[in-house]
């Protein structure tokens, strides 16, 4: 396993991710502050639209990076330009058809935002724009993957990282001089445009001999690509069913204005899941690699490692999440308007993206082994009982409830498909078609896991502070949380010796390179 470049990998994608999770949070305060929070909502529903739009991305990067494995390892370079062109034609194919689809989504704009008339926007050239600057991304998205195929995910995270701080700098600055939501949006368009010449050139400097090698597929390998094309395409309905349709549901049903206080929790949760799955995501390549290479006795060993760490880096972090969002979305985002949800549904958020989150590790080993082919059906099952439940569970919890619940049915309907579907067969297919073996002792540790943070979540609840002061609450409870975390984080890394033996390792491996610098300084 290529330690050093998966290092570098998480490394830099952590470190911008830091960086972009504080200018994220900035750019949704001056939003709130100088357009409103309704126009917060506005732009979350947007979102949500061109999350559906992207299904026709149909899980080609994933699919790349995985087929570029083999014939980068065996040095076959005819063979890895084949596929680069491939996907090139592909990719803007697809861009075409999100541009296409997107432009024709817009009369319907007015159904999707129910209580739109109280937003003084323009919503067909504001959503314009932003669809704009998402199609511009596919016209590199080819030399993307091409770079990371390499294992050089920290030069695609770096151009993107920069061009994100570019942009949300000019955001800031054109919200505090013009208060305009379509100059916000053009600005999202020039730093993606930036993005793609810095990616243009650097691929070109770089791989100039596999972009200028014209090279035909041959059937059996475009066989193949189709073949984790169409279980990719599969993947991704489910994904945009289950992430994207929970705010469309609430924007529809609900308003845009609950969707805005809504997208202030997710958006501080979706920003600290994301510098989290940078501990996983970047290490694709390199586990694709290891799979490759070695027995599947070592990559089994490496996916318990993973899967302990995944539990620890969440109950820490999900724990202190809900100790402190409630203070943390009056610190930032606090306007003349109420911002705050009810603790029902910080603490629904908290469980539901926990869940999602123990998915990581094996998601991160289906990635890298290609198994994605073998649960192609799964995320569609996953995607519409989702809907169905959720749209149900609006009204239902309304009914028993009141209101204030109807987003807690929302969200409840998306931990029930998680639990039911997404973590009974995605370890199955992993366990049987890539490691050859049974999942049984994943499973029983996996929702030992759950059950675990779940006892976790309600004892903090209980054990929650109330102070005046805004920020000596959230202190003392971010304390209490990490209190709490300590004692299962302890007990589930004695009872897990892969776990122990590489974190053993790390520690010797780091013990003996000090212990060098050492004798050569003296």
């Amino acid at each position: 396993m290529d330690k050093k470049k998966g290092l570098l990998n998480v490394i830099v994608s952590v470190a911008f991710k830091a960086i972009l999770l504080v200018g994220a949070i900035l750019v949704r305060r001056f939003l709130i502050k100088y357009i409103g929070n309704e126009v917060n909502g506005l732009n979350s529903l947007y979102t949500s639209i061109i999350g559906f739009l992207a299904v026709a991305e149909l899980g080609v990067g994933s699919a790349i990076t995985f087929c570029m494995y083999k014939p980068i390892v065996e040095g076959d370079n005819d063979k890895v330009s084949a596929l680069y062109h491939l996907f090139t034609k592909m990719y803007l194919i697809i861009g075409a058809i999100i541009f296409v689809v997107g432009c024709a989504l817009i009369p319907l704009l007015p159904y999707l935002a129910a209580d739109y008339n109280d937003i003084n926007q323009n919503l067909y050239l504001t959503f314009f724009l932003l669809l704009c600057s998402v199609v511009i991304t596919y016209l590199f998205s080819s030399k993307t993957s091409l770079i990371n195929a390499y294992k050089n995910n920290y030069i695609t995270t770096i151009i993107s990282s920069l061009g994100l701080i570019l942009q949300y700098g000019l955001q800031m600055l054109v919200l505090f001089y013009t208060h305009s939501f379509m100059w916000y949006l053009v600005c999202a368009i020039g730093a993606s445009a930036l993005q793609w010449v810095i990616t243009e050139l650097f691929a070109r400097k770089n791989y100039k001999a596999i972009i200028k090698n014209k090279q035909s597929i041959d059937i059996e390998t475009k066989k193949e690509v189709t073949k984790s094309i169409k279980a990719m395409f599969m993947h991704k309905i489910g994904t945009v069913l289950v992430s994207t349709a929970d705010s469309v549901i609430i924007s529809a049903f609900i308003g845009v204005v609950i969707l805005g206080k809504y997208t202030n929790y997710t958006t501080i949760m979706l920003s600290m899941t994301g510098i989290l799955s940078l501990f996983f995501t970047p290490l694709t390549s390199i586990i694709g690699h290891l799979y490759v290479q070695q027995d599947k006795t070592e990559v089994k060993k490496y996916l318990n490692f993973f899967h302990t760490f995944n539990f620890l880096v969440g109950i820490v972090f999900f724990l202190g999440y809900y100790a402190i969002i409630d203070n943390l979305v009056n610190i930032l985002f606090k306007s003349v308007e109420e911002i705050e949800l009810s603790k029902s549904v910080s603490f629904i958020i908290t469980l539901n993206h926990f869940v999602q989150f123990m998915r990581y590790a094996s998601l991160l080993f289906r990635d890298a082994t290609g198994t994605f082919y073998h649960d192609r059906w799964k995320p569609l099952f996953e995607g519409l009982l989702n809907v169905a439940l959720s749209i149900g569970f609006v009204y239902l919890f309304s009914y028993l409830f009141g209101e204030d619940f109807a987003v807690v049915g929302v969200i409840v309907a998306t931990i029930i498909t998680n639990l039911t579907i997404c973590h009974v067969v995605e370890p199955h297919v992993l366990y049987k078609y890539a490691l050859q073996s049974s999942a049984k002792n994943y499973y029983l540790r996996n929702y030992v896991y759950i059950a675990v943070f779940a006892a976790a979540l309600v004892a903090l609840h209980f054990s929650l502070q109330s102070y005046s002061s805004e920020w000596k609450e959230l202190l003392v409870n971010g304390c209490i949380a990490v209190a709490i975390a300590i004692v299962p984080s302890i007990a589930v890394t004695l009872a897990d010796k892969d776990f122990r033996h590489y974190l053993h390792s790390v520690f010797e491996r780091i013990k003996s390179k000090l212990k060098r610098k050492t004798e050569e300084t003296e």
